[in-house]
Formats: structure tokens, sequence, C-alpha cells
């Protein structure tokens, strides 16, 4: 058998609950002997009890620390502690009636915990040693003193009765539990395919829009460069000016699909980094404000102090930048940006004293792929509403009744903020 057939997932816990089950039913046993002997005045065998009842102890605190050690709980651990609640269990029924004591249906449990937590041989296992220990108890045990007189042919049929009513108890439950448990665990192996599947979406999703943004992005700095050198030619020299200025749109091309390499493996909380939101915002508005600097920008941040701690999602930025990019090209000479937050949510703002939207536009806005701009591409909103759906946002756009356009972006705080 392989190794990860010999570990299932989960088996740490389940010991673990196994061990203060254990525990559990040494206190109600204890508790019973003890009501036994001082008020129904039962004569038991205490010492041998008593020892019992302490090895058990011993076993389930040093159990409890070996789970505190780095090694895996392998199936036959599970199944080996199982085997030693029969033998406690068995060895207490020898010293107080045997197969006589109300409490000897008790072996069904160990039993049934098998057949759900493990598969296979482990329950027929437990089945032929449950009823091979009931069945010893039925000739071999300690009987009561005072009932055993007692005992006719009547009460011996009751016993014999409860054995076989065991018996055929052991052999439904190994039957039909262990079915029930192999098929809840497929079930969680294809929940768990699902959703492995789901997050592999996820991920190639967002690097699309990734990509697709930075496409868009792209096109800025590329119509920047292709009016300077439109009407340059060969024998024309090229001004310090226009070197520089060319020189900067370069290096925010090579920037823009950077973005895409180094986020392409993290994109989202597995490796990104991790900033606080009230120096995300405004490190954010200073570093477009540096490839739009014919732009006139007043900002305003506000919110719980102190700010939230978020994982930077690149793809977020984008969307960010693209209702900054649209704002600014509407309206250079005058963009107003508002943030706000609390515990629950992030509020951005960005307004233009444009010319508005148009009622056509104002109800297709990013719902398709559209533009106003003569060479536009129409990504810039569809990708913003296509992000912030994907994080649980919403975007609302409308024309400001003193003209122009606001931009107002609802984020949860609970889809990017960093948790422990």
């Amino acid at each position: 058998m392989q190794k990860e057939q010999l570990i299932t997932p989960g088996n740490t816990i389940n010991v673990q609950r196994i061990i203060w089950l254990r525990l559990i039913v040494l206190v109600g046993t204890i508790a019973v002997v003890w009501l036994s002997t001082s008020f129904l005045h039962v004569h038991l065998p205490l010492f041998p009890i008593t020892l019992i009842l302490s090895i058990a102890f011993a076993i389930s605190i040093g159990s409890l620390v070996r789970l505190r050690m780095p090694w895996p709980v392998s199936n036959h651990e599970l199944f080996a502690q199982l085997i030693i609640d029969v033998i406690i269990l068995a060895c207490l029924l020898y010293y107080s009636g045997g197969s006589t004591n109300p409490f000897a249906p008790l072996f069904l449990l160990p039993l049934v915990l098998t057949a759900a937590t493990l598969s296979g041989w482990y329950a027929w296992a437990m089945v032929a040693f449950t009823i091979s220990c009931y069945s010893l108890l039925l000739f071999y045990y300690i009987p009561f003193p005072e009932t055993h007189t007692m005992h006719g042919d009547g009460f011996r049929m009751h016993v014999v009765g409860m054995w076989l009513g065991f018996i055929f108890s052991a052999l439904l439950v190994a039957g039909f539990t262990s079915r029930m448990a192999i098929t809840v665990q497929r079930q969680n192996k294809k929940i768990a395919d699902l959703r492995e599947k789901h997050l592999k979406h996820e991920h190639v999703l967002a690097l699309g829009t990734l990509a697709a943004g930075a496409a868009h992005e792209l096109g800025t700095p590329l119509s920047t460069m292709a009016i300077l050198l439109k009407d340059l030619s060969p024998d024309t020299a090229l001004s310090e000016s226009k070197l520089s200025t060319l020189q900067g749109q370069v290096d925010r091309c090579k920037t823009i699909l950077g973005s895409i390499s180094a986020a392409s493996g993290e994109i989202r909380a597995e490796s990104g980094s991790v900033s606080k939101l009230d120096d995300y915002l405004p490190d954010l508005i200073d570093r477009w404000k540096k490839t739009r600097t014919d732009v006139v920008v007043k900002s305003d941040f506000s919110g719980n102090k102190p700010a939230p701690s978020i994982v930077v999602d690149q793809t977020l930025e984008q969307a960010l930048l693209n209702i900054l990019n649209n704002a600014a090209d509407a309206s250079p000479e005058n963009v107003e940006i508002k943030g706000q937050w609390n515990d629950q949510e992030l509020t951005f703002i960005v307004s233009d004293r444009g010319t508005g939207l148009s009622p056509e536009l104002e109800d297709k806005a990013g719902k398709n792929i559209l533009s106003t701009k003569q060479d536009g591409m129409g990504l810039g909103l569809f990708l913003t509403y296509t992000t912030l759906e994907r994080l649980g946002g919403e975007v609302r756009i409308f024309n400001r009744e003193d003209g122009g356009v606001k931009c107002q972006i609802n984020l949860p705080l609970s889809t990017i903020t960093l948790t422990t």
C-alpha cells in the first residue's frame, strides 16, 4: 500500500476527538463506579478497575502529547486508538459482569467511529474484533455477586439475544456506514477538485484581465510616441525635450509590460505585497500623476485609524488607473479624487468636468466594450467593471448636475484586506 493511502487528511483531528471522547467516557465510568459502590452497594473489584482506568488515562495523555509531534497520523494509528478503546471496554466489562452488564453494547461506539472515519478492511476488522470480545465476555467474566444467584434461563436468553442483536447491528454498521463514509469521501474529493478548478479559472481570469488592462494602458504612451515621431524625418535633429519625453514613454511601456511578468504568479494574496490603505491610495495617485503631468488633481482620503492592511492586487490597481485616466482625458484641468473607508468598505470617487455621458453611454457604460474616443479600444470601463465584480464590488457612473462625470467605486474590504 502506498504512503498516500495510509495517511488521510483529518486523521490528526479524528484522533484528537477520539482521545477526548475516551476521557469523557472514563470520567463517566468513574462516576458510575462511585454511584454503584456508594449508593447501590454493588461490590466491584476496585483495584483492577482503578488500574485499568489509570492506564487508560495515561494512554490518553501520552497520545495527546504525541499529537504535538510533527509526524503525520496514519490510518493504522487511528485504527490502533480505536482498538485501545475496545480493549479498555472489554477489560472493564470483564470485572463488572461481562455480557450481563447493561453497558456491553458500547462496543458499537468504536465500531461506528471506525466505519465513519476509515474505509476498506478496517471496518470489517473492527467487526471481527468487537464480536470476538463480546463473545468471550459471554463465558469469561466476574459476575456481580448480588445478582448472579438470580440469573435464570430467561435472563440468559436475554443476554444471548443482546449478543445476537449486537452482531446484527455490527454487520449493518460495517456494511452501510462504511459505504456511506466512502460516498461522502468521494463527494468531498469532487468538491475539492471543483474548488481547485475554480481557483485556476480565477487565476486565468485575473491574468487575462491584467494583460488586457496592460494592453489598454499601453495605448497612452504609444500614442504619445506616435505623435512625437509623426513629423520626424531622418535628417531632422531630435531635440533634448522630445528625446526625454520618448525615453519616459519607453520606460513607462517597460513598467507596464513588467507588471504582467511580475504578477503572473502572484495575482492575489499568496505572494502579493501588503500595504496600509492610507498609504496605498496616496502613493497610487502620486505614481499616476507622474505619468499625467498635465492634469490638475485634487485628492482627499479619510477613514478609520489605523487603516486596514490590504493585499495589493495588480488588476484592482489597473481598474483604478482606468477610471483616473478616463477622468484626466475628459477634463485634464479639473480632476477630483476622494477615498473613504470604514471597517467594511472602501469608497473611491473620481469626478471630472468634461462633457459628460450621453444617455445611451450612461446606460451601457461598463456593460459592453465601447469608447467615446475615436482611436480608443473601449476596454477601460469594461475591465474596471469586470475586475470590481470579481472582487465583490460595484461601479456607478453618472453625470454630475453641474457638468462632468462622477464614477463611484464601492469595494468590500473583506476581499482585499489582509487576514491573519
